[in-house]
């Protein structure tokens, strides 16, 4: 499987999808890793791992004129799955149309609680509402936000004394576990 990430920010997740390549766990190859923000770090582990990456500005364009440069990137790649990590970026209508169940994304939390939120204002969420337990979601991307179909979630505690900043970092390990488990199902279903 030809995976293709789109990611604004560190991309944590991609050392344990690479990782699960490198050893054989997964059958797929990281084709290429596109960012909108030309400072992400996620930049420095395209380049740790050797995968092809660019910027692609969205500034003073069209959300479709930008999708559509990331589609072309994608498609010169021959992508079979996208992997959102960090993409601050809504995608538009008919960029989730044109590649309808072939692209997941990562939520902070266990779905459907807080969906749409994003980064720490769900784990601030979480803490008010006292919740004893969170995690993360892979799901299917749709033209819903945070609605599509549910591949994987894992969960962890939440403690009284944990803070936005201790509540990420738990959930965050949880994420590049859950996508190599979401990339294997895909994988086993399409064969």
């Amino acid at each position: 499987m030809r995976l293709g990430i789109l990611g604004s920010t560190k991309g944590s997740d991609i050392v344990h999808i690479a990782e699960a390549i490198r050893s054989g766990f997964l059958n797929a190859s990281i084709e290429t890793i596109i960012t909108n923000n030309k400072n992400a770090l996620i930049l420095e582990k395209a380049k740790t791992y050797g995968i092809d990456s660019c910027f692609i500005n969205h500034r003073n364009k069209t959300r479709a004129a930008f999708d559509k440069e990331i589609t072309e990137k994608l498609k010169e790649k021959n992508v079979d799955l996208i992997l959102l990590i960090g993409f601050m970026r809504i995608l538009s209508k008919e960029f989730v149309s044109g590649w309808e169940g072939k692209i997941i994304n990562v939520h902070p939390s266990l779905l459907p609680k807080y969906a749409g939120g994003m980064n720490n204002d769900v784990h601030r969420r979480v803490l008010d509402a006292k919740d004893k337990e969170t995690g993360c979601t892979i799901h299917v991307v749709t033209k819903d936000i945070d609605k599509g179909p549910v591949l994987v979630q894992k969960k962890c505690p939440v403690f009284r004394h944990d803070t936005v900043a201790s509540l990420k970092k738990r959930v965050q390990k949880l994420e590049g576990e859950a996508f190599v488990e979401a990339i294997k199902k895909i994988g086993l279903s399409n064969e």
